[in-house]
């Protein structure tokens, strides 16, 4: 009895596996986010505006746009997971997309019309959150190895 190993176009380095998570998670999001029940005050909700009152999970503000965004992030990770080289830009280049929206939300006021994503205080932390665990992933997980010397 042969057993079959797996080859390496099938499997998955670790940056791989977490850039695909990563993308199916937020993949996930865009499409919770226009769910009415999964996201509160479905009704309310606006294309792009601050003043756009549909919350995903009842906590993270959130508008047609910003779940547009969230779904095509989601299809950039997973597309972007097929190589080792693909899925560390993907992390590093998004954890960087997300702390300059972190920046974002914090200089720009919640009823400003600058604010058209629309950011509140939920989705800062977790813009702030997302950013520090998508660069950490890209850097840890792609970070030389280095061995032990013979003795």
């Amino acid at each position: 009895m042969t057993t079959h190993a797996r080859t390496s176009s099938t499997t998955r380095t670790p940056v791989q596996q977490a850039a695909l998570l990563v993308g199916a998670v937020f993949l996930l999001v865009g499409i919770l986010g226009f769910i009415p029940g999964i996201t509160t005050d479905y009704g309310t909700m606006k294309f792009a505006s601050h003043d756009s009152g549909a919350q995903l999970l009842g906590i993270f503000q959130v508008s047609v746009l910003h779940n547009l965004v969230h779904l095509a992030f989601g299809v950039a990770g997973v597309a972007m997971a097929r190589t080792a080289s693909g899925a560390r830009t993907y992390l590093l280049a998004g954890g960087a997309v997300y702390l300059l929206l972190w920046l974002y939300g914090l200089f720009v006021g919640h009823d400003s019309a600058a604010n058209f994503v629309p950011l509140d205080t939920a989705d800062n932390r977790l813009h702030f959150v997302l950013a520090i665990g998508m660069i950490g992933l890209g850097a840890l997980l792609t970070r030389p190895r280095t061995t032990a010397l013979p003795r």
